[in-house]
């Protein structure tokens, strides 16, 4: 049984109304020929904030108490639930605070910055900054939002799958970059409610293949290393929640190196003339990679889950 009926998704789209676009559904000629496939692009990095991560926030804060929103919210992130946090506290007139790993991308810690957040600068990964938001939760009384891991978040993520349905009810596979899980849940308990025939391939890095080692041994993984430098794709440990949903309904996993996908960044860039972050290139990437099994004309589409791309990191990066 999925988690959640179509409703919900349909609900937490109201509640984002016109503040949260409804992104275009981009058409690839090139990319088709090349794969066999009918490929269409969901371009969320021309979402406000430059990525989907607006739409779980603004489901939540919609329906929290005044109390909650009094006391102010506090969360971590790599980047973009950052920037979506900071946008939708702004909306909601309620206090955000950002807790980001030191290394992150000075761009995001700047657009959350100009976004109204407050943020704080810990550790090294995701995880070191989350261990200091909670901290600040028990001293402070902030409510946390979690970045993928919150039942609220990831149904408005979902209503990313909702309107490429929408928009192409034809859609018979979509590919789905996993951080943490939130969007790949949200999407796929979205998309299955509106057709149950609908497939979802995730797509992470091989050096942070935290969702495709749980999955693989049945049981909740912490990663003793990451060899990952995309932080949208940089996670030790994902979700409760979400390793159950993609468990239960994900149709398959791939894996692929930080290289290839930065090839698929390139690769789009030059193609489809559009600028993604390295997370949202990994479907291409497996595209490109022939990881993805399925019939000749399947009707497939890739989630360009944001364009906040880091471009330093391709630098000095050698292209075969």
């Amino acid at each position: 049984m999925l988690p959640f009926p179509r409703s919900a998704f349909e609900q937490a789209r109201a509640r984002m109304g016109d503040f949260v676009y409804h992104t275009p559904l981009l058409t690839s000629r090139l990319l088709s020929e090349r794969t066999g496939f009918d490929v269409r692009l969901k371009a969320e990095m021309f979402q406000r904030g430059g990525s989907y991560k607006i739409r779980g926030p603004m489901n939540k804060f919609a329906q929290l108490t005044e109390e909650q929103k009094r006391r102010g919210v506090i969360c971590s992130s790599a980047g973009n639930h950052a920037q979506g946090v900071a946008l939708a506290a702004a909306r909601h007139g309620i206090k955000a605070i950002v807790c980001m790993a030191e290394n992150a991308t000075p761009s995001k810690i700047a657009a959350t910055r100009a976004y109204g957040a407050e943020v704080i600068l810990h550790g090294t990964i995701w995880d070191e900054a989350n261990d200091k938001a909670k901290q600040l939760v028990a001293e402070r009384g902030y409510t946390y939002i979690h970045p993928f891991d919150d039942e609220q978040l990831i149904v408005g993520q979902g209503t990313v799958g909702l309107e490429i349905y929408q928009d192409w009810a034809e859609v018979e596979l979509a590919i789905v970059p996993i951080g943490g899980g939130g969007l790949i849940s949200g999407m796929t308990a979205a998309l299955k409610a509106c057709n149950p025939k609908v497939k979802v391939i995730g797509v992470e890095s091989s050096g942070a293949p935290g969702m495709t080692r749980s999955v693989r041994e049945g049981r909740l993984v912490t990663l003793d290393r990451i060899d990952c430098v995309i932080d949208g794709l940089r996670v030790k440990r994902v979700g409760e929640k979400t390793y159950e949903i993609v468990r239960q309904h994900v149709d398959d996993l791939v894996t692929l190196p930080d290289a290839q996908i930065f090839e698929a960044v390139v690769w789009i860039m030059t193609h489809l003339k559009v600028v993604p972050e390295g997370a949202a290139a990994a479907p291409v990437a497996a595209l490109l990679q022939g990881l993805i099994k399925a019939p000749a004309g399947t009707r497939v589409a890739c989630v360009l889950s944001g364009g906040n791309a880091d471009l330093d990191q391709l630098k000095g990066l050698k292209w075969n």
